[in-house]
């Protein structure tokens, strides 16, 4: 019988259900959620895992599902992680897909150092960024019945 420290443990259940991504120093993660898939990044993002970083969160972005990049983990975000921004972006735009970054203070700081904050829909928590989809869906909904009404 082999011992389990709690936090091997943890992981152990936290992979069961929900698969990790481990790749050199960021731990990767993707769920559906009704409103829309989350991808989930903590660690280190750095040059050396920046491509495959970029390759798992990108092929995560669905047709009519709306996406979200959860960096609010990421302990280190250097300036050519930007690119991975760029790429979600890159790839929402091309299949018609709204996004939202959920950024960490090492995300914000980047951004805001090569004026960056404004070029993406950003919020503090993924339950904001849900609710930021939440609103557009019911938005739409109102505008259901004007439509009837003038066809």
């Amino acid at each position: 019988m082999t011992s389990m420290n709690a936090n091997t443990a943890r992981r152990f259940a936290y992979r069961y259900g929900n698969p990790v991504f481990e790749c050199d120093g960021a731990e990767m993660r993707a769920q559906c959620r009704q409103l829309a898939t989350v991808v989930t990044v903590s660690g280190d993002i750095h040059p050396a895992n920046l491509d495959r970083v970029t390759q798992y969160a990108t092929r995560f972005v669905l047709p009519e599902k709306p996406f979200v990049l959860d960096l609010s983990n990421v302990r280190a975000f250097p300036a050519q992680a930007i690119s991975l921004l760029r790429a979600v972006d890159e790839a929402c735009h091309v299949i018609g897909v709204d996004w939202c970054l959920v950024a960490g203070q090492p995300v914000d700081e980047v951004l805001r150092t090569h004026g960056e904050q404004d070029t993406y829909a950003v919020t503090d928590t993924v339950p904001e960024a849900l609710n930021y989809f939440l609103d557009g869906i019911l938005a739409r909904r109102r505008l259901l019945p004007l439509l009837h009404k003038t066809a």
